[in-house]
């Protein structure tokens, strides 16, 4: 009886699974076209703003960014505040008193939710895009950077579409570890905002730094590059 009992629960289990419609969700780039237009354009004008009361900010969303998709993927994580009974990334010891910018991802999660009149932009995706605009808005509109080498980056990053395309760190030897990339910060040639930051011309000790290993190749192989 109980084996009886056992073949007819498992066949109508089997028989609601056929009946129940399934889905599957699957990832799209333009999700936000049709759920919120004016999304993307939101969170790109708060990190502008943001990036304007300080240069730096750029610099500290990228990272953020990196340091969020670092553990388990990019799931927001790093954002979760400690509680009683869980303990979070933000004050994970590579991350602690050294991330920013999560002030500047609350501001955007408000404007956000206020443009699109509910909560549908999810943080993962705030922190996400809001990285990819700090370095859209550094090859766009930021002043420590040669002009064509500017122009040549907008080549490779325009405005719409590209989203697959890469960039060197040193474009001219990047499949060689030298020096080429200090030699590149000097000419304010650095393709990232926080690397063109360690030289500003202003006589800083990361200035001296720059200067030192761009022209001392044998030092730079010492301190650098493994036996």
């Amino acid at each position: 009886m109980a084996a009886f009992q056992s073949f007819v629960l498992c066949f109508i289990l089997g028989f609601a699974a056929i009946l129940i419609p399934t889905s599957t969700g699957q990832l799209t780039p333009d999700f936000y076209k049709y759920k919120c237009p004016q999304a993307l354009g939101v969170i790109k004008s708060v990190v502008l703003r943001a990036i304007q009361r300080e240069p730096r900010m750029g610099a500290s969303l990228l990272r953020l960014h990196f340091h969020d998709c670092f553990v388990n993927g990019c799931d927001g994580s790093v954002l979760l505040d400690d509680t009683a009974n869980f303990t979070g990334e933000k004050t994970a010891f590579p991350n602690l008193n050294s991330l920013r910018g999560f002030d500047v991802i609350d501001e955007i999660k408000e404007a956000v939710d206020k443009a699109c009149r509910c909560n549908v932009v999810s943080c993962a995706d705030i922190v996400a895009v809001a990285a990819r605009d700090s370095v859209a808005i550094r090859i766009y509109n930021d002043s420590n950077i040669d002009s064509s080498f500017a122009a040549g980056l907008k080549n490779g990053c325009p405005v719409s579409g590209g989203d697959n395309n890469t960039q060197p760190l040193d474009y001219e030897t990047p499949t060689r570890f030298d020096t080429q990339y200090f030699k590149d910060l000097q000419q304010s040639k650095g393709l990232l905002h926080s690397d063109q930051e360690l030289y500003k011309g202003d006589g800083s000790e990361s200035d001296q730094l720059v200067k030192y290993y761009g022209s001392n190749p044998y030092y730079f192989a010492r301190d650098f590059v493994l036996p």
